[in-house]
């Protein structure tokens, strides 16, 4: 991902999260050395289109995933997995040997891959999320 892409996955963003990160916060994310954001996109006759993008955050040999979207019409391509794989690649190459996320407890699609890329549930934020208000499951990849 690079700043020119900010204001485009701020607007996917705002189409899927109830609570969205802005534009200013993407450019942020991308300037971040202690950061990694991914794009993923499908190529087409009038160019590429954005499918999906994902990121971390590094401390140290941790990471917190974060921003882990697919465009709605795209899911169920493997799209998400092959980010995160991609992803957790780049990590793994900066020392990072460990990664966490949190979830709304009702979306199971994203829970069930997380599961397959071995990530494990180890605790729930309650109320973590608004709008609405839901719990976070917290998952380990160790």
């Amino acid at each position: 991902m690079k700043a020119e892409d900010a204001a485009a996955i701020a607007a996917m963003e705002a189409e899927i999260f109830s609570c969205p990160w802005s534009e200013k916060s993407f450019l942020e994310a991308v300037k971040d050395k202690n950061a990694c954001y991914l794009k993923a996109e499908l190529a087409g006759k009038e160019g590429n289109t954005l499918a999906g993008y994902c990121g971390f955050w590094q401390s140290f040999e941790d990471a917190d995933i974060m921003n882990v979207a697919v465009k709605e019409g795209l899911r169920g391509r493997g799209i998400a997995k092959s980010m995160l794989e991609k992803l957790m690649e780049y990590g793994k190459e900066r020392g990072i040997c460990s990664y966490t996320l949190e979830v709304r407890e009702s979306n199971l699609p994203a829970i069930h891959l997380y599961e397959k890329l071995g990530f494990v549930q180890e605790g729930i934020r309650k109320n973590f999320y608004d709008r609405p208000k839901e719990n976070a499951l917290i998952f380990w990849k160790r």
